[in-house]
């Protein structure tokens, strides 16, 4: 039943299948001001910066998508190759079937061969901590793919209306701590598009958990896509009912890196452009992630994603050049205005 449901899940968002959301991310709220002369070499911007200790070509991640059905260890396979070739790290989506039924989904050693210098992340569900994973299933899901660190998913609102969902949330807080304490690599806390708020991320920090992906909504809401998939009218009806739940990712950028000033904030949650990576780093984020926005890519070949990610580091690029920005730093720096000025 969970590889199924995880191979529905694939087929709603490829096909489009799920209510969309009328919640925005929030970036649309400001433009940069243009810098007519930019007195820069585009050629020479440097937008690398550093992840998990290993230097990346640019502040991006492939954030997690695939879990469990067949096809997706060809979607694993195609984000390995490309993100090695772009030396870009990526997250892998849910290991519980790999856990619960054996090497699977290409969620092997298979992938590190084929990623050997990017960072790689492994993915848990926060949920599975009180369904009997612990500290073992967390080092299982890190050494089966040699990872560099491991994401703990936080995604309370789509365990709600999933008909199978896990509801037992209590305690989950010390669990995840103790994952980390336990763990030789970081752990990262994410959601997968509600947000995570500023209060919740200084707890996880100041407990030790340092790198936060607020994975906010204005991108693919999984009460809608959950949505997709409920045969009952009702149960269908109340999950739509949360199409449009959620923290901007902006605005949960903002607020995380105000909180938690020393931390690795994650942009995840609507990243469609370059110019949405320029604006997430400016509000504080260190990297941008993408998962939906890139899964036709994904499924496709290497090259089609290789070619994705070439088009939004230029996007970068030319944001940076036309803020007369050298540098990531710089552009963090760079003026802005509310789109609501004439």
């Amino acid at each position: 039943m969970l590889t199924s449901r995880k191979d529905e899940h694939l087929s709603v968002v490829l096909e489009n299948k799920f209510k969309k959301s009328g919640k925005t991310t929030g970036f649309e709220a400001f433009d940069f001001n243009h810098c007519a002369l930019p007195e820069l070499n585009l050629d020479q911007i440097d937008v690398t910066t550093y992840f998990l200790g290993k230097r990346i070509s640019a502040p991006l991640l492939v954030s997690s998508m695939t879990g469990g059905p067949a096809r997706s260890a060809s979607i694993n396979d195609n984000i390995a190759r490309a993100c090695q070739a772009l030396h870009l790290p990526f997250a892998v989506g849910s290991q519980r079937v790999a856990i619960e039924e054996g090497e699977a989904s290409g969620l092997g050693k298979r992938l590190r061969s084929l990623a050997p210098n990017v960072p790689i992340l492994g993915n848990l569900g926060a949920a599975q901590l009180n369904l009997g994973y612990g500290t073992d299933q967390a080092k299982q899901a890190v050494d089966m793919i040699e990872a560099n660190g491991l994401y703990i998913h936080l995604n309370p609102l789509q365990e709600a209306v999933q008909p199978e969902g896990d509801r037992s949330w209590a305690g989950l807080f010390d669990k995840i701590v103790a994952i980390s304490d336990a763990l030789d690599v970081p752990v990262a806390v994410k959601e997968v598009g509600g947000g995570i708020s500023a209060g919740l991320a200084k707890r996880f920090v100041d407990a030790g958990i340092a790198i936060i992906d607020v994975a906010g909504a204005g991108g693919t809401n999984w009460a809608a896509v959950e949505a997709a998939r409920i045969k009952d009218p009702v149960k269908a009806r109340v999950a739509n009912t949360f199409a449009d739940w959620g923290i901007p990712t902006a605005v949960a950028v903002k607020q995380v890196r105000a909180a938690c000033p020393k931390a690795t904030v994650i942009a995840s949650g609507g990243i469609r452009t370059g110019i949405d990576v320029a604006k997430a780093l400016h509000l504080g984020a260190d990297l941008a992630g993408q998962a939906a926005g890139l899964l036709h890519a994904a499924n496709d070949t290497p090259d089609a994603l290789i070619e994705h990610f070439e088009a939004i580091i230029e996007e970068l690029r030319i944001t940076c050049f036309c803020t007369g920005s050298a540098d990531l730093t710089a552009l963090k720096s760079a003026t802005t205005r509310s789109t609501m000025e004439t």
